[in-house]
């Protein structure tokens, strides 16, 4: 169980290293970075100064984790990265450092799958057993909920939010916030009902589903407004978790909801 590092790799006296680490070829890694035990980084990876990452992580080649922010008004401030336990980074994924301009902090969740070539910009936070499918690219500040899948080649606008158990269908900008439980695609990317197979997948009853499909139903295809569906919703759906998680969702949006396909113009 000892650390396990290639002749060709460089590896800063300064980086903390997990029992079982291995550091495959022409890899580097950089000062006050911290790796958690039976991590593995294949060939090429480089790790920048100020990024945590998990136990029982893989890296794949190419990847470089921890790269400054592509935002002008950075200053080579202090920030970082934190990646969870047992997250899967494919081949050429970046994910750069937060700014000061939020929390400082870019994160992915425990459990999490960055397929190859997708970006993580600065500031985002990616919840745990979240996929990203090859060359989904977020712009900065873009916070994706826990279950989430985005398909390949889609592009989420900064600011943006994805919420739990979402689905997004590949190569579907998405420039405003896609609710919880729901399932959207096109571009730009628009509201096609309940992500029904993950939802089953993930151990919801009928019940639960039966009470966001009668939700989704009234708020996004029945009403004139949002806050008309909600109100109506309200009054006639039990107040079930899944419902405030919904209705609280669409309550704190600052970009606007994706539109429902019916409705779009």
């Amino acid at each position: 169980m000892t650390v396990k590092i290639h002749p060709t790799a460089i590896v800063s006296k300064n980086a903390e290293l997990g029992v079982n680490v291995k550091v495959g070829p022409f890899s580097i890694i950089e000062e006050d970075v911290k790796i958690g035990d039976n991590t593995e980084l294949s060939s090429n990876v480089i790790i920048k100064k100020f990024t945590t990452i998990g136990n029982d992580c893989q890296i794949s080649e190419g990847a470089v984790i921890g790269g400054i922010p592509q935002h002008l008004g950075f200053k080579d401030e202090k920030t970082y990265v934190e990646i969870g336990d047992n997250v899967k980074i494919r081949e050429y994924v970046t994910i750069h450092r937060g700014t000061s301009f939020d929390d400082g902090i870019t994160r992915v969740g425990d459990n999490s799958y960055l397929m190859a070539y997708v970006h993580i910009a600065h500031d985002c936070k990616v919840g745990h057993d979240t996929i990203l499918a090859n060359a989904v690219t977020l712009a900065g500040h873009v916070k994706v909920g826990n279950y989430v899948f985005i398909g390949g080649l889609t592009p989420i606008h900064q600011f943006c939010r994805i919420g739990d158990y979402a689905m997004v269908g590949g190569a579907s900008a998405v420039d405003k916030d896609i609710p919880p439980f729901t399932r959207a695609s096109k571009n730009h990317a628009m509201l096609y009902g309940l992500n029904l197979v993950g939802l089953k997948r993930r151990g919801f009853t009928k019940e639960q589903i039966k009470v966001l499909k009668e939700a989704y139903r009234i708020i996004f295809r029945k009403a004139s407004t949002l806050e008309e569906g909600i109100k109506e919703a309200l009054e006639k759906l039990p107040n079930t978790k899944e419902l405030q998680m919904l209705i609280d969702f669409i309550k704190t949006s600052k970009r606007g909801i994706a539109p429902e396909a019916s409705k779009r113009k």
